[in-house]
């Protein structure tokens, strides 16, 4: 059915269609409208047989859904930036207990100093946590890989993190088509838990592990990510045969077929990405997109045939690795281990800054004729940056930097002497 709506209430649409019986909520912006419109359709009666939870904390939701899930319930919370570092030891508890949760992760800088724009901070504090995580480059793509997650996280039993951007997606209204209760029921069993706790059948969940056998464990997580590499481009053929629609997978390519440049990125710049490449490719230039669906488990071989036989890549990330540089850029040449091209990586859009089509053609342009450092920053105030440097140089009481810079750029009022 076709529906102009919010991103947020198509992705609480789709979530509650899959039929959750717990979802734990606490508001954090920018997911908080999710949960809201959950609330609202377990209040109303259009989703029964749900407990809807309101928790004091992200750590407490996190917890409830290890409690739920563990108890046998299909189990749903969301949560954003700072929310999702509160709950960390929980999240590593749900996927280290093979718990398969569902968690919506609102894409935000993590501060300090705040701010509570979009960027990829947050789940790449967590790539390696043990949770699947998947990446959605539109509204319709986001809801579409919930009804993806909770199969894929109920058939392996490991959590599944759709990752999807605050605002530019969550708070964007579009024309989106929701999916009936009798298709998501045809692709979406019925909850068969794994394992479960069960007073007639008592086992012990989360036990202590010493050295003997926690390597092995861990491995074992490890190897259902690797199933998840299979079973998450199967998944997405089983989706497009139900709904008619292409969504989710592994990665996606765009004018690869010839391209000697490629941009690797993930998430919603995908589409300005996009646009980029049509206005270069119209002056004769020959170069791509590869959008990357799911970061985690890490698609090595279909990066690797993706891109075998370009010139060079250029990885375009929304989080900085503060000391070298790139995240995702550093899992790409991991893929390209023995394939010489030129690599860059361009860190851009941090804390919400746009990310522009005339900035993009810009450090493409660089990177095509080789002269593009290989590791640089969109768009960013170096003046700024140099006089905060000297600053710090020549007073030892220089002051806080984020206050410092909105001075200079004259954001707030100078300090009066």
């Amino acid at each position: 059915m076709l529906k102009q709506t919010e991103g947020s209430h198509a992705v609480a649409e789709a979530v509650a269609l899959c039929r959750p019986e717990v979802i734990c909520a606490y508001p954090i912006s920018p997911q908080t409208h999710i949960v809201e419109g959950l609330g609202e359709l377990v209040k109303s009666g259009q989703l029964q047989n749900c407990e809807f939870i309101n928790v004091e904390s992200e750590f407490a939701a996190m917890s409830v859904a290890i409690g739920a899930s563990a108890g046998g319930a299909r189990a749903y919370t969301s949560t954003a930036s700072q929310g999702l570092l509160f709950m960390a030891e929980a999240v590593y508890n749900a996927s280290g207990l093979g718990l398969p949760i569902v968690m919506t992760l609102a894409n935000r800088a993590i501060g300090a100093p705040i701010n509570i724009w979009n960027d990829h901070t947050d789940a790449m504090s967590v790539r390696d946590s043990g949770w699947i995580q998947l990446f959605a480059e539109t509204n319709q793509e986001a809801a579409d890989l919930h009804i993806q997650a909770f199969r894929l996280a109920e058939e392996l039993s490991i959590p599944v993190m759709v990752c999807m951007d605050g605002f530019i997606l969550t708070h964007a209204y579009e024309r989106l088509d929701i999916p009936t209760q009798e298709q998501v029921d045809a692709y979406l069993p019925p909850y068969e838990p794994r394992q479960v706790l069960d007073p007639r059948e008592p086992v012990s969940i989360g036990a202590m592990v010493g050295p003997e056998a926690f390597m092995e464990v861990r491995y074992l997580a490890h190897a259902k990510q690797l199933q998840a590499l299979e079973r998450i481009p199967q998944l997405a053929a089983e989706f497009r045969t139900i709904f008619g629609r292409d969504s989710g997978g592994l990665l996606h390519t765009y004018r690869c077929e010839d391209a000697e440049t490629i941009v690797v990125a993930l998430g919603s710049v995908l589409g300005t990405v996009k646009d980029t490449v049509d206005e270069m490719r119209d002056q004769g230039v020959k170069i791509g997109v590869l959008g990357l669906t799911s970061f985690r488990p890490f698609p090595l071989a279909g990066v690797r045939e993706a891109l075998q036989n370009a010139q060079r890549v250029v990885v375009l990330e929304k989080a900085l690795a503060v000391g070298i540089g790139g995240i995702v850029s550093t899992n790409v040449r991991m893929a390209l281990s023995g394939i010489h091209l030129h690599g860059y990586t361009v860190v851009g859009g941090l804390g919400g800054r746009a990310i522009t089509r005339k900035a993009l053609h810009h450090h493409l342009g660089l990177a095509i004729e080789d002269k593009l450092e290989p590791v640089s920053f969109l768009d960013l105030n170096h003046e700024v940056v140099e006089r905060e440097l000297a600053r710090e140089r020549e007073k030892r009481r220089s002051g806080p930097m984020a206050e410092n810079i909105l001075r200079d750029i004259g954001v707030v009022a100078a300090k009066i002497s």
